[in-house]
């Protein structure tokens, strides 16, 4: 069988000494037993000699072997392992594989996901690899038992993370999340942070967070933390522990202000969704030169935008869609309704080479006619769906239409409109978008649309009386743990 590269099997191998400080987390005495459930090289089981290590990868068995000879290793996939072994630890520790739930697919994910069932935690498709290796890992501790993990940074904001969290606050005396903003791995764009939770057996109505800049040699997790109350993460907070990293008093006022009564959401005063998908975008999307050439009648052609960086500040005029139109730029969807007769210009520019390509792509064949474009829509504004500085929402005043690279507004009151363009440009909104969104690799900010759906958007009167001082510190805050400061 051909081994996986690094990459597909999330396996980066954790730092000396946040892997020390872990054992040290939750080896208590000489003689306790610690799991690791995907020892990968063996760095943790290594650490001490009462060790059980799984580890898949043979290579990285041999490894382990060399490093831990004391320590007991299976090759096995880890679910298969835990779904029949006898065996419970007084402790775990480790750094679970990160597979996203793209690459996180089938007989290893249905073995993960049925398992995780029969223990009471159900995890959507969306789910990546890392949250069942924990839920399964701790099913095997003995009561009062403890584990340390490193944890993706998604465990702050991502809905696949809320299952989880649930599981370890009803079945430990205590959860501990440290949050760390330098990265433990340079090398790669997503942030880790650590999970810690002691008592197997109990139940607790707080989660413990705590922020750290960066994360040094430390015996026990820190003292210093918040204490955030389980019904407050779920009923304030949509169960995301990230907006804990702000301020406290940014913290407070953002509350304040997203439950005040004349305060509403974006997605009740606007529809936010995703722009039309071609299946073919070189194919579809024409040069006015191209369009010229092949005598496509100016009636099949609409103006788009093909992702956010073309999108001026505020608002797309006509005057800028000439000027991409001068400079000759790809910006003409070819847009063809279902039933009409097709010119016969359009009809030889659709037998082209390029277009017999084009109609062999999976979403094109998946249609009828395959040279129709779905849901193509003329928004009331353009929002970005990944940005650096922050979120751009511009008016449509060119008419335009968008790909999915950008997403499509369209206000259910157009009365709103005015006071939507002067709020999205407060310091306020530009930290809602921060909080109601989540970082992207390379200091983005990316915005769902079920996230975008959640901005807050106070009235005019609110607005007027928020201390912008503490909203732009916030602000700060948040961009430079999304590493947007220091990376830009």
């Amino acid at each position: 069988m051909q081994r996986r590269s690094q990459k597909e099997a999330g396996a980066y191998y954790t730092p000396d000494l946040v892997v020390t400080s872990l054992i040290q987390w939750v080896v208590q005495h000489a003689q306790d037993r610690m799991l690791d459930p995907s020892c990968g090289d063996g760095r943790f089981i290594a650490g001490h000699r009462y060790s059980v290590g799984i580890e898949q990868d043979g290579e990285a068995v041999r490894q382990a072997i060399t490093r831990a000879p004391w320590a007991r290793v299976y090759e096995d996939d880890f679910f298969t392992w835990a779904s029949t072994t006898n065996e419970r630890f007084e402790c775990a520790a480790g750094n679970p594989p990160f597979i996203r739930y793209q690459s996180f697919k089938g007989e290893m994910r249905d073995r993960a996901l049925r398992l995780c069932s029969r223990l009471g935690t159900s995890f959507t498709g969306l789910t990546s690899s890392w949250a069942p290796f924990l839920v399964v890992a701790s099913s095997l501790l003995l009561p009062g038992g403890r584990m340390a993990f490193v944890v993706p940074a998604e465990i702050g904001h991502a809905p696949y993370a809320a299952p989880l969290l649930e599981y370890l606050i009803t079945r430990f005396a205590a959860v501990h999340v440290v949050a760390v903003r330098d990265k433990f791995f340079p090398e790669l764009s997503e942030d880790c942070w650590l999970l810690y939770a002691e008592g197997f057996g109990a139940h607790t109505t707080e989660i413990c967070l705590s922020v750290l800049d960066a994360f040094g040699p430390m015996s026990a997790p820190p003292r210093s933390c918040i204490k955030v109350s389980v019904r407050e993460w779920r009923e304030a907070w949509n169960r995301r522990l990230r907006p804990f990293i702000m301020p406290a008093a940014a913290l407070e006022l953002y509350r304040e202000a997203a439950l005040h009564p004349q305060t509403r959401r974006f997605g009740e005063v606007a529809s936010i969704g995703i722009g039309y998908v071609t299946g073919a975008n070189d194919f579809f999307h024409l040069r006015p030169s191209e369009a010229a050439l092949w005598g496509i009648p100016e009636a099949f052609l609409h103006p788009t935008v093909r992702n956010g960086r073309a999108l001026p500040p505020r608002r797309l005029t006509v005057t800028t869609v000439e000027m991409w139109c001068r400079n000759d730029e790809p910006v003409l969807l070819l847009r063809l309704p279902k039933r009409t007769d097709v010119p016969i210009s359009v009809r030889k520019y659709l037998d082209t080479e390029a277009g017999q390509r084009a109609r062999a792509a999976y979403k094109c064949r998946m249609r009828e006619p395959w040279y129709a474009v779905p849901d193509v829509q003329v928004p009331d504004f353009f929002l970005t769906y990944m940005s650096g500085l922050e979120s751009n929402l511009v008016r449509n005043e060119a008419g335009c239409t968008c790909t999915n690279s950008v997403h499509s507004v369209r206000m259910r009151d157009l009365s709103v409109a005015a006071h939507l363009v002067t709020a999205w440009e407060s310091p306020f909104c530009k930290l809602s978008c921060e909080i109601e969104g989540h970082p992207l690799g390379g200091g983005m900010l990316k915005l769902e649309p079920r996230e975008a759906n959640q901005i807050v958007l106070p009235s005019p009167g609110v607005l007027a009386r928020l201390n912008a001082t503490i909203l732009k510190e916030a602000i700060t805050t948040m961009r430079t743990w999304r590493h947007y400061a220091s990376e830009s």
